[in-house]
């Protein structure tokens, strides 16, 4: 047995399924989960000493690549401080006033410790603050395993083809509409349904949970819109794209860019991921009145005992820093090239498909030439069988990609030409292996 098999037979006597996240367990793709040990720059090394080419960047925050020395160099020093003080620190308000700097939308920043804890908090405002109780959101989307929002989610929920979750409520789900991404008419019916009782919309800013789907044009903006006219908000989640897809989050490739068509700002954001730089940390923003809802202000209660952590404080405060535009068109570069190769090998082979795009974030989408990946019906039509045996022939060559069809292709600025180079040789043989896959 490799050290990784004994690792996951041990796991799985002393966890449930024997990982902490589901998607780590390969139940998509099958086989052995990778235990991995440590990571530098573009590469990960497992327990048995292989090395790969990372594509998941620990789902986006190695946006610099692994061990970063500026970031490493930013927590030991945090760590010579202290772990965690339970009050206050210079580099909360620091972290707050880079995240408002990026994205003024934010005009106001609370940190938490989980994307989950950052829409949870936002979902517990937005209905504080408009004193109604429904949420409207779209099926496929995913914002972490809040009871309220689990209905038709993406990520490990379509992974495990799962409808929802277990131990969630009748009544806790009757307080969420779900409704069909990309579809502003549904959206239009369920405001003239219950317009009084909608008191926010969520949405990912680009939803990559289902695969990537990229908002159709004037999507976004007619949800702004809708919200606007209705009293309701308006909550982007960008736990994912936030500080990923670009300098200022998907939002800034859009609404918030200075030449967009009709700019449109969303009520409430949420962050996480590259905001902390690795480390566990999240936060939610948005407009002062909004966000002053929050207690100690307002009547909305939110606390949390390693909130603004100092070592994740650290952390986040030196990717964003070392996170400059010249950053973003590398890695937008090098994310052009890996999908034109992905797509030039499955041509090839012969395999039909489609590449989704959301800023530097994509994804392929097997048997979908014809119509492309609009919504979560469109993902889930999709040739799934295809991918195991491609991201097997992909690992066996080293490259490490997300162990489920259904996530985003992630890379860093430290993807180097040798790095891409062992990518672009491993396509064609895993290419290959999706053309002779059976259903």
């Amino acid at each position: 047995m490799t050290r990784s098999e004994d690792l996951f037979a041990r796991a799985q006597t002393l966890m449930p399924g024997g990982v902490n996240s589901p998607v780590r367990a390969f139940g998509s793709v099958g086989g052995t989960p990778r235990f991995m040990v440590s990571a530098q720059g573009p590469y990960l090394t497992d327990a048995d000493g292989k090395e790969y080419v990372d594509l998941v960047c620990s789902w986006g925050p190695a946006l610099l690549g692994h061990a970063h020395p500026a970031v490493l160099e930013a927590v030991h020093a945090a760590v010579d401080r202290g772990l965690s003080f339970g009050a206050s620190t210079p580099d909360e308000a620091n972290l707050a006033a880079i995240v408002q700097e990026r994205v003024p939308a934010a005009e106001r920043v609370r940190m938490v410790s989980t994307g989950t804890e950052a829409t949870m908090t936002a979902v517990r405002l937005a209905r504080g603050f408009t004193g109604r109780n429904l949420i409207i959101k779209f099926a496929g989307c995913y914002h972490g395993h809040l009871d309220g929002l689990l209905a038709a989610a993406g990520s490990g929920v379509a992974t495990l083809a799962l409808p929802g979750s277990a131990g969630v409520t009748a009544a806790t789900a009757a307080e969420t509409l779900v409704l069909p991404y990309n579809d502003l008419a549904a959206v239009e019916a369920a405001f003239a349904a219950h317009g009084p009782n909608i008191a926010a919309v969520i949405t990912e800013a680009a939803p990559a949970n289902m695969g990537v789907v990229t908002p159709g044009e004037g999507f976004n903006l007619g949800l702004s819109r809708i919200t606007r006219e209705h009293g309701a908000l308006l909550i982007l989640d960008e736990v994912l794209t936030g500080f990923r897809t670009g300098y200022s989050g998907y939002w800034g490739l859009t609404g918030g860019a200075a030449d967009a068509t009709e700019p449109w700002t969303p009520d409430l954001l949420t962050f996480g991921k590259v905001i902390g730089g690795g480390m566990p940390t999240a936060a939610l923003g948005g407009r002062a009145d909004v966000m002053d809802y929050l207690a100690p202000l307002g009547p909305v209660y939110q606390a949390g005992t390693l909130s603004g952590n100092p070592v994740a404080m650290a952390a986040g405060v030196a990717t964003l820093t070392h996170a400059t535009r010249d950053v973003y068109s590398f890695i937008d570069a090098r994310s052009l090239e890996l999908s034109s190769a992905l797509s030039a090998a499955l041509d090839s082979a012969g395999v039909d498909h489609s590449v989704q795009f959301a800023g530097n974030l994509f994804s392929v989408a097997f048997g979908t030439s014809a119509n492309g990946v609009h919504n979560y019906a469109d993902a889930q039509a999709q040739e799934t069988f295809r991918y195991a045996p491609f991201f097997h022939s992909m690992l066996e060559s080293g490259v490490y990609l997300p162990p489920s069809v259904f996530e985003a292709w992630f890379l860093s600025a430290a993807h180097d030409d040798a790095a891409m180079n062992r990518i672009f040789d491993a396509l064609p043989a895993a290419a290959k292996a999706a053309a002779a896959a059976q259903a």
